[in-house]
């Protein structure tokens, strides 16, 4: 159970880095591009992705897996963050009308649950004896 909660602050900090690349390009695209903000939130998220999928790999899951598998499986992973991504800032932001930093200080929380459990039971996990 220690390794497990070691293992999930060392997911918290990487999530915490790829969060100032995600934050900071939504808040650019918005403040300076002018662009709508969930569609700015989705292309944070993609450099969060990035910056989460070469941090976890390396310091929070100590992966050995070759890229080839790891890097496919973390795509899909991803891939269905980024659509809870999308679908929880619209809520917030469209339907809830929250303030775009306030839905995605909630939405990141939402998505790191699903990323964490996600990525330490299949994109990362090794089985005994591989």
């Amino acid at each position: 159970m220690a390794d497990l909660f070691r293992q999930f602050v060392r997911f918290f900090g990487v999530g915490c880095v790829s969060a100032i690349g995600h934050y900071g390009l939504l808040i650019l695209l918005v403040q300076a591009a002018g662009m709508a903000a969930v569609p700015a939130s989705a292309a944070g998220a993609l450099l969060g992705a990035w910056i989460n999928y070469s941090l976890n790999y390396r310091f929070t899951f100590r992966s050995n897996k070759r890229h080839a598998e790891s890097v496919t499986k973390f795509a899909i992973v991803a891939a269905i963050g980024l659509l809870l991504n999308t679908l929880f800032m619209w809520i917030g932001v469209d339907w809830l009308g929250l303030h775009y930093l306030a839905a995605q200080i909630v939405t990141t929380a939402l998505v790191m649950v699903w990323s964490f459990v996600a990525n330490r039971f299949w994109t990362f996990h090794v089985r005994d004896g591989k």
